[in-house]
């Protein structure tokens, strides 16, 4: 079984995911639970082992694209591996970080991964200590990920973000949650799938909020959805 659920925060928002486990005893390491964003539990090297533990705990493997709050010094720390036909860095055997514009193939279906977003409360946090530049895709990301979905004909079966593009982010839930009146810069890197890429539903974090949105969009936050 593949699930997805919303940002986790470190320990803040953990909780949802030890419930979970005890709803459904059936769920081995062989099941998956991607958190669309803001894991948030490569946070400090000191703590790094504490922090990571309740994770490999779960009865489950846990994926995470990644969102704005991380420490991406420290992500960066970890080798990129080929897994599952993309680019992971594998924090444990089962945790592991799916990177930007890659494109995974799991228990039958595709999935294209793509995190990244703007903090908006950056101006009060510290670069290099609780906010990295790297939270924002770069053009290179941006390229590579085209190239990739190009390969494969612009098809995949899901796609998995942090953030959303400039079309989910008109349904009006979005907009409340968002709290801003422009897209930011990821809204506009990710409207460029929008179009060009036929997917059967697309997955977001980021707003703090579960809402679908029409039938192919759904923001999530505590609800952890099965893949259909």
């Amino acid at each position: 079984m593949i699930y997805v659920t919303g940002d986790t925060h470190g320990l803040q928002d953990y909780f949802k995911l030890h419930i979970f486990a005890g709803q459904h005893p059936e769920l081995t390491k062989d099941d998956y639970v991607i958190i669309a964003g803001d894991f948030g539990g490569v946070w400090d090297s000191k703590t790094l082992a504490a922090d990571i533990k309740p994770y490999t705990e779960l009865p489950f493997t846990v994926l995470f694209v990644d969102g704005n709050h991380e420490n991406f010094d420290l992500l960066e720390t970890f080798p990129v591996e080929e897994w599952h036909g993309g680019k992971v860095h594998k924090i444990r055997p089962d945790v592991i970080h799916l990177m930007r514009g890659q494109i995974f193939e799991i228990e039958g279906k595709t999935f294209f991964t793509f995190g990244g977003a703007t903090s908006i409360d950056k101006f009060m946090r510290r670069e290099g200590i609780s906010w990295w530049a790297q939270e924002l895709p770069t053009f290179e990301e941006l390229d590579e990920g085209v190239a990739n979905l190009k390969r494969i004909g612009g098809k995949v079966d899901y796609i998995i973000t942090h953030s959303c593009g400039e079309r989910a982010l008109t349904y009006p839930q979005i907009r409340i949650a968002a709290g801003v009146k422009t897209a930011c810069p990821e809204t506009h890197i990710l409207s460029n799938f929008e179009d060009f890429v036929d997917f059967k539903h697309w997955y977001f974090g980021h707003f703090h909020t579960d809402a679908r949105l029409g039938d192919k969009y759904t923001a999530l936050y505590h609800e952890i959805v099965g893949i259909e």
